[in-house]
């Protein structure tokens, strides 16, 4: 696990160098969020290395490799970024990464069974709904070291978002092409509930919480979570697959 000081930004990325740290904490729930946030970008880069691996182990072919090695240094940058944001707003505890988070598990017989649902979760699922999802986090996000971070996390979840969809054309092309729709339709309902468990239902009955000044910082209501993952399903992951053999209608 990382010391604090090896989360902090190199001299290209070190946006809040420019802003004068605020004299009081932003408030608990602005640096509960951004400090998960250390922790959930560090574990997707190391995450994202073991995936590449899979792939070199599966002879992928070298762009795609190039394509996962560079997510990885995004990822650091990312997690490094909102090291900056957490400690802007007044935070000072070390990230609470779980080691047991900073890798992945073989499961299958074959190691492209385990490509594909790796990338399912990971990239088709995960980094898609990342896009609208920070998009929305930086629509009313103010705070300029804040603002910084989410400028380049959300240009870099378009290319994350691009790569999952990638690999799964290269698996639907490859020695397991038959079989894809199949066990795609057999793994994505498991994966859209834990999805569900994680952003929540959508609801008529829309609670804010948080503050005008919280939601400076880059964060939402938990309504407005589910509303993106509704969304996205509905415009973004059932014509994706479909568009590639796998229907989930019946999944979500």
């Amino acid at each position: 696990m990382p010391a604090r000081s090896d989360l902090q930004p190199t001299t290209s990325d070190a946006r809040a160098a420019d802003v004068a740290l605020p004299q009081v904490s932003a408030g608990p729930r602005v640096l509960g969020e951004w400090r998960a946030r250390i922790a959930a970008e560090y574990a997707s880069a190391a995450v994202t290395q073991h995936f590449v691996l899979w792939l070199m182990q599966a002879g992928a072919p070298p762009d795609l490799i190039d394509a996962g090695l560079v997510i990885v240094g995004d990822e650091l940058v990312h997690s490094r970024m909102s090291h900056e944001v957490y400690a802007a707003a007044g935070g000072d505890a070390p990230p609470a990464i779980d080691q047991k988070q900073l890798g992945l598990v073989r499961s299958s017989e074959r190691i492209e069974y385990d490509l594909l649902s790796a990338a399912l979760r990971i990239f088709c699922l995960g980094e898609t709904v990342a896009v609208p999802l920070f998009r929305r986090l930086r629509e009313t996000c103010s705070e300029p070291v804040a603002r910084a971070a989410l400028d380049r996390i959300l240009r870099d979840e378009v290319r994350h978002r691009d790569f999952g969809w990638d690999v799964l054309d290269w698996l639907v092309l490859g020695p397991i092409s038959s079989e894809v729709p199949s066990r795609a339709q057999r793994d994505l309902p498991a994966m859209f509930a834990m999805q569900r468990a994680n952003y929540g239902a959508p609801s008529s009955a829309r609670k804010d919480s948080l503050t005008p000044a919280e939601r400076t910082w880059g964060l939402a209501e938990l309504w407005e979570y589910a509303e993106i993952l509704a969304h996205t399903i509905e415009h973004d992951y059932t014509p994706r697959f479909a568009a590639r053999g796998i229907d989930i209608s019946g999944c979500v």
